[in-house]
């Protein structure tokens, strides 16, 4: 039978809670990252629907699925105004880059 000395004991409890602390910490973050890009995305729930999906037959495009790049490029163009579109333009106008990447990387992602 082996014994531990109760040194190694707690030396041990306290590698393996500074672990448990340092995974813990790691996947709060990520899902105060992943909560982040769903707010950012929320805002767009209201015409393209909820998480991007909009119904059958909608005039108004789906945007879950969507090719990360074809969308930057879009979202740019409603921006600079290059592209046509009745509400767009405003909405685009109060977007950061980094508030578009997330868009599209968020939807991009996001399996239909």
């Amino acid at each position: 039978m082996i014994h531990a000395s109760p040194d190694r004991i707690a030396r041990h409890l306290a590698a393996t809670l500074l672990a448990a602390c340092t995974l813990n910490a790691a996947h709060a973050q990520q899902t105060a990252d992943q909560l982040h890009k769903r707010a950012t995305a929320a805002m767009c729930a209201n015409c393209h629907g909820t998480e991007g999906r909009t119904v059958d037959g909608s005039a108004i495009p789906a945007l879950v699925g969507m090719p990360k790049d074809y969308m930057l490029l879009q979202m740019k163009a409603f921006k600079d105004g290059s592209r046509p579109a009745t509400v767009m333009h405003q909405i685009t106008k109060g977007l950061t880059d980094a508030q578009i990447e997330t868009l599209a990387t968020y939807y991009a992602s996001t399996k239909r």
